[in-house]
């Protein structure tokens, strides 16, 4: 399942799964970009690994997602592949959900997967080959209460990554998502705190009410969603396109 010396994005890369998908592509021997807003955590992440390298980007400004990408093919070459990881999550109810909080979902969950994959179009299409891949969410695969904006998002990345599969089949260049359920990341100790800050609830029990959907009650590792990254951007995948991989522990 070789990635070697081969050119990966990855959005979001500073903190829980981006981090994890870097660190893990770079140990099998890839070159590594991690874009991101916020420059300190894409530093440290940096520094774990010498075939890591970062850009800072806001991914729903499509001319500095262009222009990070230049950025990145002077340090690493060409774009291989581009793991779009960037994300956000905002819990409130429906009937309290503004115009502009809606949009904010569809601006970083959505159109920043539509520019993270356009802006690399190019370099695939001259190779004859790529990897696009959208980390979606178990949200673009069912509803939840209380994230409908988020759930809008990811239901328009999983329908934008079948789209594009057959848009883009006959030209060596596969696209897919991978839809984990709620992974333990930094992000999720924000959506425990903020449940317990409403509900009384202890972390603990929260903790324990968002594993309660996923039959194997425990919640998703970076590991597991990085290992699906590998595998789909490996050769042993290459008839795969058009996939939405759901890991949430046979939830969906």
């Amino acid at each position: 399942m070789s990635v070697a010396d081969k050119h990966f994005i990855v959005t979001g890369g500073g903190t829980g799964v981006g981090s994890a998908i870097a660190e893990t592509l770079a140990h099998e021997g890839a070159k590594v970009t991690i874009l991101g807003r916020r420059e300190a955590p894409l530093r440290e992440v940096a520094k774990q690994h010498k075939f890591i390298g970062y850009v800072t980007c806001d991914v729903t400004d499509a001319s500095a997602v262009k222009a990070a990408y230049q950025q990145a093919r002077g340090l690493n070459g060409p774009i291989s592949a581009v793991i779009a990881n960037a994300g956000a999550a905002v819990s409130v109810p429906f009937a309290k959900t503004s115009a502009e909080a809606f949009q904010s979902m569809l601006d970083v969950n959505l159109t920043g997967v539509f520019n993270s994959f356009q802006a690399a179009l190019g370099d695939m299409e001259q190779m004859g080959e790529g990897q696009m891949i959208a980390i979606a969410s178990s949200a673009g695969l069912k509803g939840y209460p209380y994230v409908a904006g988020y759930c809008a998002a990811k239901h328009g990345v999983v329908g934008l990554t079948r789209a594009l599969a057959h848009e883009l089949a006959s030209s060596g260049i596969t696209v897919n998502a991978i839809c984990p359920g709620f992974v333990d990341t930094p992000m999720l100790d924000r959506s425990i705190t903020n449940i317990s800050e409403k509900t009384g609830m202890s972390a603990e029990d929260a903790a324990t009410s968002l594993k309660r959907g996923n039959p194997q009650k425990r919640f998703i590792e970076v590991d597991e969603v990085a290992g699906a990254v590998l595998w789909l951007c490996s050769n042993a995948a290459r008839s795969v396109n058009g996939h939405a991989l759901s890991l949430t522990g046979g939830e969906i």
